[in-house]
């Protein structure tokens, strides 16, 4: 078993809190990875999945359990499900990052929007992480996982992994455990096959994100390159020499709420539909039909609302912290909470605390948390 001596967790997670674990084991191979699993199932000892540490706020007392480090890497090519369409399988302890920089140098199009997101590939679908438009959920095939219920290996198609807005059966909510507590493995991409020269970019986010015209046209490697820059201007890039970037990227999600609560929001208040709305659809049985047709009933769409201008517009503004706090708000993105300078666990979250209840109280709304809370309460 590759068993390691512990590291404190504040080394490996980008918001750098957490001591060190009773025990830790490094799993560079799909088959240890497998073992690892198994073996701490089987001693119904308390576990911890530890990829890229990005989506992590792990408490300060020490993780009475074992830590397994998810190290395996590569990228396979299978066999194309269509024409133009390249299909890919890669390795859960893939650097996110690194894959899509794989697709673009290959003219693959598909997740050249999510550049520089943190993390591993592994973990990409358990939150189906997004960004400018782009979501896992529109590239993903299927993972292949293993189930910590019944110990075996499964392929499981995306449509079975109940991905929503951040989410999945996979995701452990604030609050709540998993519908399915599994690990995954490998993850399966169909990518279109766009080759190096320019197009036009789809989706209005995107563009609009890039400062670019419904006509305009890029280069995938152009797209990487802007979505860098923007993301770092953000302090959403990893960077050591930038305690902006010390974080969990956004601490709160973006809020999703009824289409009723929304217009409760001052005007200003940037919100986007989640679903185009669509007419239900009605099948009465031929031995029914009378020939009346009721009217359709029309539903209105849920609405996805900035969390980071509920933050600011309830007087807390980027650069926010405590006296003599060493947590505080990103300078350059109201959405995330940074550690400036060994922090511990507790003084981020007041911080968080303190956020969820101004919000609260003056729009009526509660925050939750993104990364997944180990330890530690708010």
């Amino acid at each position: 078993m590759p068993e390691i001596t512990p590291i404190p967790l504040a080394q490996l997670t980008t918001l750098r809190t957490g001591a060190a674990p009773a025990r830790m084991w490094d799993a560079e191979t799909r088959e240890e990875l497998i073992d690892a699993l198994q073996h701490v199932w089987a001693e119904g000892e308390p576990w911890l999945v530890l990829g890229g540490g990005s989506n992590l706020f792990v408490g300060d007392e020490p993780f009475e359990g074992t830590v397994i480090r998810v190290l395996t890497s590569g990228i396979e090519t299978l066999p194309a499900p269509a024409p133009g369409i390249r299909r890919l399988r890669v390795q859960a302890g893939h650097s996110w990052d690194d894959f899509v920089a794989y697709t673009v140098e290959r003219g693959l199009a598909g997740v050249a929007a999510m550049s520089g997101i943190p993390g591993t590939v592994g973990a990409a679908p358990v939150q189906n992480i997004g960004a400018y438009g782009q979501e896992v959920v529109q590239t993903l095939v299927e993972v292949e996982l293993i189930d910590e219920r019944t110990g075996e290996i499964q392929i499981v198609p995306a449509a079975e992994l109940g991905l929503g807005f951040r989410t999945s059966v996979l995701k452990h909510h604030y609050g709540s455990v998993p519908d399915r507590s599994a690990v995954i493995l490998s993850v399966t991409f169909d990518l279109a096959e766009v080759g190096p020269g320019e197009r036009r970019i789809r989706g209005e986010q995107l563009r609009a994100a890039l400062g670019l015209a419904e006509d305009d046209t890029v280069t995938l490697g152009w797209v990487r390159e802007h979505v860098l820059t923007t993301r770092a201007r953000k302090g959403m890039v990893l960077d050591d020499e930038d305690p902006d970037t010390f974080s969990a990227g956004s601490f709160f999600q973006n809020a999703v709420v009824s289409a009723s609560f929304a217009r409760t929001l001052p005007e200003e208040c940037p919100q986007w539909p989640v679903h185009p709305d669509k007419d239900e659809a009605l099948v009465i049985p031929l031995e029914q039909f009378d020939g009346y047709i009721p009217p359709a009933r029309h539903a209105e769409s849920d609405v996805k609302v900035s969390s980071a201008w509920l933050i600011e517009h309830s007087g807390i503004g980027k650069g926010f912290r405590f006296p003599r706090s060493r947590a505080g708000v990103s300078t350059k993105h109201a959405l995330a909470l940074t550690n400036r300078g060994e922090a511990n666990a507790e003084e981020i979250a007041e911080l968080a605390r303190f956020i969820q209840g101004r919000v609260q109280s003056e729009f009526g709304l509660i925050l939750q948390p993104e990364p997944v809370l180990v330890g530690v309460e708010l």
